[in-house]
């Protein structure tokens, strides 16, 4: 399995500390930053005002198969949660789309941190996204 970045996540979240557990609880801004060989993929992206980011979390942590949720006070299985200590770190976030410039995207919502690898963006579509 061969993974490649298409960019980089530039944020106010420094570290895992005082960063949000779900980025729709944060009004914060973040931009990612995707390289210029992928600069032509964003072409017609400023169409969708909602995106789904998939990025490498890179410090997550070590992997645990049984976690306490955010707010909860049991333990339970890793896969029933959206912690972020998993097998393979992937992080998943849907951000609203402020601004584009360029290969540069200003977004809301992303709970990722400063200079997290993104991995991929696609377009959030409620007819396909949404039982």
């Amino acid at each position: 399995m061969e993974l490649k970045a298409i960019g980089l996540v530039k944020s106010p979240y420094k570290i895992k500390k005082g960063s949000p557990h779900q980025g729709r609880f944060s009004e914060e801004l973040s931009t990612i930053e995707i390289f210029p060989e992928y600069a032509e993929a964003l072409e017609g992206i400023e169409h969708f005002p909602n995106l789904i980011v998939i990025y490498w979390m890179d410090r997550s942590g070590p992997v645990s198969l049984k976690v306490v949720p955010h707010g909860r006070t049991k333990k339970r299985g890793l896969f029933s949660t959206r912690a972020p200590v998993r097998p393979n770190p992937l992080g998943l976030c849907m951000v609203e789309l402020v601004k584009r410039d360029g290969n540069i995207l200003i977004v809301k919502w992303l709970d990722a941190l400063d200079n997290s690898p993104v991995l991929d963006i696609k377009p959030f579509v409620s007819d396909i996204d949404c039982l």
